[in-house]
């Protein structure tokens, strides 16, 4: 590229700025100001979704008046809250005032595989919002007040809110997608048999699962109301699949060789996994492995996805992201024996469990 191309020099700058921020070490006191106004940044995250700015940006840099025009917005409001974006990456401002889509960003388009926007209106909506507000409340009573919220425990609710309840399937639809394809290549599926995709949702992963492991058919199990919107269709599995409907908590498709239960344990408190477990036991055959797929939590300081979400189950839910040892003491049945336990790069985890 030649030296005299207006852009590459705009990049060097760029880099020397980004080279200025890392090197300045915020103080203590700067720190917990930003945590303490870190929600700010979820709602700027939430706005941005609801006005699909990235879908506005879909085709090239756009300034301001024009996105606030196309949406229907003030320019001087939506420029501030997403400047504050771009402050982590969400999007990004040149010199001459046009917004650009970033690697962030481009997950806010509606309109891409890997679209995670309807994840992000459902984790920024008021379902997880409100109860987050009254942690205290939480941590003092060891209750959710989801209940006291909402007048019904999560699930219960969207069976008296349906629009919530498909507003909620679409979101965890989103968020799941982009750990679908990484869970299904790094367990070692069998060559042959069947593969029950237990509270499966639409079939994301057991799609990505029977993609990678051609030998396989799988089963969609989940409530009728979710199922009925499935992502198996397609002529790359037809003949491999079926969708059956029911509660896991009473039973599960019986004999199958795999059972996956993704983000399905963490919403659940230990005697409610249990029940889960048993019902499984009963349907599973000698040999039949059980996946729980969600995330393994480290010990240590370290940030990890995983301690973020579990503080999202213990505000809205009486559930809990659960470390190694716990999945061992839980899961650990008559009948079952935890056998591995897989990290992957995504921020679920693998802990395989055999029936014996």
């Amino acid at each position: 590229m030649s030296t005299t191309d207006p852009s590459a020099g705009e990049g060097r700058e760029g880099s020397r700025e980004g080279s200025r921020e890392e090197a300045r070490e915020e103080s203590p006191f700067v720190q917990i100001s930003e945590h303490a106004m870190s929600f700010l940044h979820s709602a700027a995250l939430r706005t941005a979704a609801q006005l699909r700015v990235a879908d506005q940006l879909a085709d090239g840099p756009r300034t301001v008046e024009e996105i606030a025009t196309a949406t229907g917005v003030s320019a001087p409001h939506l420029l501030r809250v997403l400047r504050l974006l771009a402050t982590r990456d969400v999007f990004r401002e040149d010199r001459n005032g046009s917004f650009h889509l970033t690697p962030k960003a481009e997950l806010l388009r509606s309109d891409v595989p890997s679209s995670m926007r309807e994840g992000v209106l459902m984790v920024t909506g008021e379902l997880f919002w409100k109860p987050a507000e009254r942690l205290d409340e939480t941590v003092r009573d060891g209750r959710t007040v989801f209940d006291d919220v909402f007048g019904g425990a999560f699930f219960d609710y969207f069976r008296q809110k349906p629009e919530a309840g498909a507003a909620f399937d679409v979101g965890m639809a989103s968020l799941s997608e982009g750990e679908n394809a990484t869970i299904a290549d790094a367990y070692p599926f069998p060559a042959t048999g069947t593969v029950v995709d237990v509270g499966g949702g639409r079939g994301g992963l057991l799609r990505q699962v029977l993609l990678h492991n051609p030998g396989l058919t799988g089963v969609l199990y989940d409530q009728e109301s979710v199922i009925r919107d499935h992502h198996l269709d397609g002529p790359e599995l037809e003949g491999r699949w079926e969708t059956r409907s029911g509660d896991f908590f009473a039973s599960v498709p019986e004999g199958a060789d795999v059972y996956m239960f993704k983000r399905i344990f963490h919403d659940w408190t230990d005697e409610e996994c249990r029940r889960i477990l048993r019902a499984c036991r009963t349907a599973m055959k000698p040999g039949s492995k059980l996946l729980v797929l969600d995330a393994v939590i480290e010990e240590g300081n370290a940030p990890q996805a995983g301690k973020t979400l579990d503080v999202l189950m213990l505000t809205s839910l009486n559930g809990r992201e659960r470390g190694e040892a716990e999945f061992r003491r839980l899961l650990t049945q008559p009948g079952l024996r935890v056998t591995k336990v897989i990290r992957t790069s995504s921020p679920v985890g693998i802990v395989e469990v055999t029936a014996e």
